[in-house]
């Protein structure tokens, strides 16, 4: 081994020595540190034993005070739904209600104009019928064409 090299490192270990602090001075340390641990240790415990129902109440108070107006934003929101859906209903027997009043229509409409058929049918029945045989009431057969020719542009 070197002997610088061992000098230094007894260098080192005196001046590690000499920085100790002294034992009566590490007692006194020691002593007011176990004092303020016991202190410690008496507020934490006074703390644990108020802190549950300090929080409970905070909780409570914060529930009451949010969740209330919640409840009654809901409750409004559940009333504008029903009043939705009675509209929506409303509004769903009033369509077919409509829709069958549609279906009456058409179906009139289509009565009346398979009956202007059927009479255009009858009419031109008569009018073959009087082509075919002689008659003598032209009268009769020009009112007919007539009658014909206004249904056709009616239709």
């Amino acid at each position: 081994m070197d002997a610088l090299a061992l000098e230094r490192a007894q260098q080192r270990i005196a001046d590690a020595a000499a920085r100790r602090p002294e034992p009566a001075l590490l007692e006194a340390t020691i002593e007011r540190s176990r004092r303020q641990i016991e202190a410690l240790a008496e507020a934490a415990a006074g703390l644990e034993a108020s802190v549950p129902a300090q929080v409970g109440v905070a909780v409570r108070d914060g529930l009451r005070t949010e969740v209330l107006p919640v409840a009654r934003h809901i409750a409004e929101m559940r009333g504008l739904l029903n009043q939705a859906i009675r509209r929506l209903e409303r509004i769903e027997g009033e369509l077919l209600a409509e829709r069958h009043a549609r279906v009456d229509d058409l179906a009139l409409l289509v009565d009346l104009v398979s009956s202007g058929w059927r009479g255009i049918d009858a009419r031109l029945a008569r009018l073959e019928r009087h082509r075919t045989e002689p008659s003598n009431d032209d009268e009769s057969a020009r009112h007919d064409v007539e009658a014909l020719v206004g249904h056709a542009a009616a239709a």
